[in-house]
């Protein structure tokens, strides 16, 4: 048997990814917070809680972690309530623990990319409505603040955290803030505001950095017909897949938006990508069901599942993201 070596680009580059409200600890002021507090909305009634200390200065010993695994960049997220508890209010101190966190990254030997918003809102902006509203402007002036502080260490920025997952978690799924089931409609709504939300933030970035590299991080779940030879699991296969997978990318490429029956322009979303940032956890097999939008959903039967159940490990899937990824023809 033919036996050979495959290496990896000297320049490939290794590194993990964090979400604020996961690692800082005490985040009080956000959409999460207030989501915990409620009955029933988390497993096991966890919080976030202090966390893994972050804000308390632990993130150092965390990037020495990484720093010894061999890693070359870290991908964090910064946490809109802390720079901004307010409408009228900026804390400078929160910008200046954030700038010695990135330079912490770049005295390591690794490179910082910045996501600005990693499914968590100040509750300012969660009171008024948050993302069912156009709310571009206030992220576009969050946006400047945190490029202003950051920029001597920071080039590569992330815009949003699959927004895709934001959108179909809170608003049709109910399991994210603020919760709420089955609302198509609310859920489009929200959607296009993000998309808007996404361009304002890269052509803010771009104005203040001009060697700024600006995309998204999408989360693309296979979606695949339970039963191959029936058009109805096809069919629905197929749109949940557009409508998840490709609506967002589409609008950062073309600036156009699509939903079933229904065409809308953003123009200045048009080519606001520099890189494509693809997250995969799992695929799943969809068949129609009469009484369930969504269809019955399931995952391959043969396959080891997570200890939740959340995810089903199957690499092929993470190929077929990869290989979907590449038609955006982006790094």
């Amino acid at each position: 048997m033919a036996e050979a070596t495959f290496n990896f680009p000297r320049n490939f580059v290794w590194g993990t990814a964090s979400a604020a409200h996961q690692n800082e600890g005490n985040n009080t002021n956000n959409n999460w917070y207030a989501f915990e507090q409620a009955e029933g909305r988390i497993i096991n009634r966890h919080k976030a809680g202090l966390a893994a200390d972050w804000w308390g200065g632990r993130w150092r010993e965390d990037f020495d972690r990484a720093a010894e695994t061999g890693q070359t960049a870290h991908r964090l997220s910064v946490e809109w309530s802390r720079i901004q508890p307010a409408p009228d209010r900026w804390d400078e101190g929160a910008l200046d623990n954030y700038r010695q966190m990135v330079r912490g990254l770049r005295e390591r030997g690794m490179t910082p990319m910045v996501t600005l918003h990693h499914f968590t809102d100040p509750l300012w902006i969660y009171e008024r409505g948050g993302w069912v509203n156009d709310i571009s402007d206030q992220f576009a002036a969050f946006t400047e603040k945190v490029v202003g502080a950051l920029k001597e260490y920071v080039t590569q920025w992330v815009t949003i955290n699959e927004p895709n997952v934001y959108a179909a978690m809170g608003y049709v799924l109910g399991d994210f803030p603020p919760g709420r089931k089955n609302e198509i409609f609310t859920s489009f709504k929200v959607m296009t505001n993000l998309v808007r939300g996404h361009a304002a933030a890269y052509h803010t970035i771009h104005r203040l950095q001009q060697n700024a590299q600006v995309g998204m991080a999408h989360q693309y779940r296979g979606i695949l017909p339970k039963r191959t030879w029936l058009p109805l699991d096809t069919g629905l296969a197929g749109l949940l897949s557009g409508l998840f997978n490709d609506f967002f990318p589409r609008a950062a490429s073309t600036g156009v938006l699509k939903f079933p029956g229904w065409r809308y322009k953003i123009h200045h979303a048009k080519g606001t990508q520099d890189f494509f940032g693809v997250n995969y956890y799992t695929r799943e097999y969809v068949a129609f069901h009469p009484l369930s939008l969504l269809g019955k959903r399931s995952y391959d039967p043969n396959a080891e599942l997570s200890d939740t159940g959340f995810i089903a490990n199957e690499p092929e899937g993470f190929y077929e993201a990869l290989k979907w990824a590449n038609t955006f023809r982006l790094p």
